[in-house]
């Protein structure tokens, strides 16, 4: 498996994560103590996925690599801000959640990819 540079696209993603991880414990408080109903719902969703995700590129990316676990490293992103943004925009903006799905699926396969490329050496 070729070896990729380690720069700028790792320190991005870990910047990502942290950014995420802050956004994330203040959509938290938010949906604590200023959203109700489905709102509220949808607001804590996202704050749980937004920060585990963020987390997980914080701590991830300084160690990828190769390209396969670097491109799974910005699909993790990408569905991080998919999923989670429909969910945010829906409880701020009324907007729909038809990103939800495609921000989901591409979570699910940033995952398999991480889980599979750790089978190689």
């Amino acid at each position: 498996m070729e070896r990729a540079p380690a720069g700028l696209l790792n320190r991005l993603l870990g910047a990502l994560g942290g950014v995420a991880c802050a956004v994330a414990v203040g959509l938290g408080a938010y949906a604590s103590h200023g959203a109700s109903g489905q709102a509220q719902t949808w607001l804590q969703t996202a704050s749980l996925y937004l920060f585990l995700h963020g987390l997980a590129l914080l701590v991830m990316s300084p160690r990828a690599k190769r390209r396969l676990e670097q491109a799974a490293l910005g699909a993790l992103a990408a569905g991080m801000l998919l999923f989670c943004g429909s969910l945010i925009g829906a409880a701020l903006f009324g907007w729909p959640t038809r990103l939800a799905p495609v921000g989901g699926s591409t979570l699910i396969l940033a995952w398999l990819t991480l889980g599979l490329s750790r089978l190689r050496r």
